[in-house]
């Protein structure tokens, strides 16, 4: 009988794993919680809207097409969409068993599956970090990957004037994305200084020779944005947002290498809207939940095949590091393959391996010319917010990290609600466990036992049977 592989993510990297595990001879089931497969990188719009060039801002759809029809026709694989992995439960001996709610995310009647498979691929990608700065949480004030979402999926921008600011190389496709759907965009701000980015990028420059279509995407993007007039500023950063009820202008600055504000280089810019970015956060909280042991904090630790410590488990794409999307397909397929029992002596999985080590080299590139500066707290005043469901200020952290609490993370999360919110710290969480790294040594972000909303009545009702495997491959 062949082995059961259950893959959390249909994005680059989980559609990869997928592919891989087919390969092996596996039956998959594939689980993602939005309605069609691709991920933040390969979002479209819906077919309902007759995009007359629906790829026209994807790089690369033409391959994820045929890989998204092969895995999806395949008469071994079972597409779960609109299905949320909202716990895993740990066993004695082999992968967790995956707790599935299937329906829409706010709809009645969800089910509730519990999935038992040989082996599990986690792949569920990050999210935007934004960190704080005075007004943050002003209406019109949008992560890069919302805004870019909006751009894709729904050709709708989210405003006009818009400035874009933060750091790494997201910038400029987000960029790209609000052009082509219409938008002004004023200017792009890298809050890297250019030195720093140069020594990043030209460090050891005979490894980027295996990123030449990464270079030439990135040059596209630049060459789009000069034809539109678009600048592109380096050493500057958005450091308050200000506005009657929602975002009206923005203040930027000139900064130093650790991100510390230039005395007297203040702008002032009216917008309509303003777009951040300052890298991305994985989303750890499945592989936390499995017991996966996490590297330096930040990512998954995997071994050559892309194994876990966990035995059955497998990760793929930014939860084991930020390498772009075609690092994250790399990733997926070797850890498919594996998952699904192929020979690690296989000659196309040794290739996949070369290439996963380029991209992981890349990745170290990309943090080395993109890093997220010391001193970034200098920006924070003592009523900014913090934590935005809670509406938590910066001085409330401090004064409860400095007093009772003195040496408890959990103590002062608890005392001043800081990513107790609906979002469950996923937005506040990694920055409110560096502000209080010195103080209350920071604690945990990532562990949650639920890692997606269920309602009481959902949990109290029986999970429906597991689906066969003629039901299971529809």
């Amino acid at each position: 009988m062949s082995r059961h592989v259950v893959v959390v993510g249909a994005g680059p990297a989980g559609l990869g794993a997928a592919a891989g595990a087919l390969r092996a001879g596996s039956r998959v089931t594939l689980l993602d919680a939005a309605e069609e497969p691709g991920g933040q990188y390969h979002r479209m719009p819906p077919a309902a809207f007759g995009a007359a060039r629906p790829g026209r801002l994807h790089h690369g759809r033409r391959g994820f097409e045929r890989l998204r029809d092969r895995v999806l026709g395949h008469p071994r694989c079972g597409w779960w969409p609109e299905s949320a992995v909202w716990a895993v439960d740990r066993t004695e001996q082999g992968p967790p068993h995956v707790h599935v709610l299937r329906g829409e995310a706010d709809g009645a009647g969800r089910e509730r599956h519990v999935l038992r498979p040989d082996a599990l691929v986690l792949a569920p990608g990050a999210h935007d970090r934004v960190l704080p700065f005075p007004g943050w949480e002003l209406p019109g004030v949008y992560t890069a990957g919302a805004a870019q979402a909006l751009a894709k999926g729904e050709r709708l921008v989210i405003g006009d004037p818009v400035l874009i600011a933060g750091s790494g190389p997201f910038l400029l496709p987000v960029a790209a994305s609000l052009v082509e759907a219409g938008a002004t965009v004023l200017e792009v701000l890298e809050a890297n200084p250019a030195a720093t980015v140069a020594r990043g990028w030209t460090a050891r420059p005979w490894e980027l020779a295996p990123q030449a279509g990464k270079a030439a995407e990135l040059a596209g993007y630049a060459g789009l944005l000069a034809r539109h007039r678009v600048p592109y500023r380096t050493g500057r950063a958005v450091i308050e947002a200000r506005g009657d009820g929602r975002v009206e202008e923005a203040v930027t600055a000139r900064l130093h290498h650790d991100w510390s504000v230039v005395p007297g280089t203040e702008r002032t810019v009216a917008v309509d809207a303003l777009c951040v970015t300052h890298g991305f956060s994985p989303q750890l909280e499945l592989p936390v939940a499995a017991g996966c042991r996490l590297r330096g904090g930040a990512f998954t630790d995997v071994d050559d095949d892309q194994r876990t410590s966990v035995p059955g488990v497998y990760a793929a794409g930014e939860i084991t590091g930020i390498a772009g999307a075609p690092a994250a397909r790399t990733e997926g397929l070797l850890a498919g393959w594996a998952a699904g029992g192929g020979a690690r002596g296989d000659r196309a999985a040794a290739v996949l391996r070369r290439r996963r080590d380029r991209a992981r080299a890349f990745a170290a590139r990309l943090a080395a010319a993109h890093p997220v500066g010391a001193a970034w707290p200098g920006w924070l005043r003592p009523d900014t917010i913090v934590c935005r469901c809670e509406e938590t200020a910066y001085g409330t952290l401090l004064r409860a990290a400095d007093g009772e609490a003195a040496g408890s993370a959990r103590a002062v999360r608890l005392g001043t609600r800081a990513g107790l919110g609906p979002c469950q710290a996923r937005v506040c969480g990694p920055t409110v466990a560096e502000l209080l790294r010195d103080r209350a040594g920071g604690g945990d972000p990532h562990r949650r036992p639920v890692a997606q909303p269920i309602r009481l009545g959902e949990l109290a009702d029986p999970p429906v049977d597991p689906p066969d495997k003629k039901e299971s491959a529809r």
